[in-house]
């Protein structure tokens, strides 16, 4: 183990601190890479891969999992945040409510494909794949027709408002 420690320490290391938010994350992390390397070592096959890329591939995809489960656990420090913001005011909310109603009066600008992708990614809550089959058209094209769609809503939501005429050519 020693060795293993001497070897490969400094690429585990930098691995960890690259995907984890604080130094302490690191260290623990480092640690539970180390143990799992033990643990795992016989499914080490060299004709598979050198000893330095199962390292990583053990590291990488323990730190994966670390990422992944910190997601999912929201910290104390953001409940105490979210807890202070409260409510948002009457005036956040009335321009929430207007961003809201631009957005969708700026969707009514696009061209026919664009807007029924767009409902139905976003409205529906349909998947890409879900959208071509439905529709029977290429996976690309739908992406493409989302992507442009999003793209030119955005581009409008940053210029002021306009109160006559249309918001965003299709």
């Amino acid at each position: 183990m020693a060795a293993c420690l001497d070897r490969y320490a400094n690429l585990v290391w930098s691995l960890a601190r690259r995907l984890t938010p604080t130094r302490t994350d690191a260290e623990d992390a480092v640690q539970e890479i180390f143990i799992d390397l033990w643990s795992s070592a016989g499914r080490y096959d060299s004709a598979k891969a050198s000893e330095t890329t199962f390292v990583a591939m053990v590291a990488r995809r323990r730190l994966i999992d670390r990422l992944r489960k910190n997601r999912r656990e929201p910290s104390m420090e953001e409940l105490g945040q979210a807890a202070s913001l409260g409510d948002p005011g009457a005036s956040a909310q009335i321009e929430i409510r207007d961003e809201a109603a631009r957005a969708s009066r700026l969707i009514q600008t696009l061209k026919p494909e664009q807007q029924q992708v767009i409902k139905m990614a976003i409205h529906d809550g349909h998947t890409h794949q879900s959208i071509a089959n439905t529709l029977g058209i290429p996976l690309g094209t739908v992406k493409t027709h989302l992507r442009r769609g999003l793209m030119r809503i955005r581009s409008a939501m940053q210029t002021p408002a306009v109160t006559t005429g249309r918001e965003a050519s299709s």
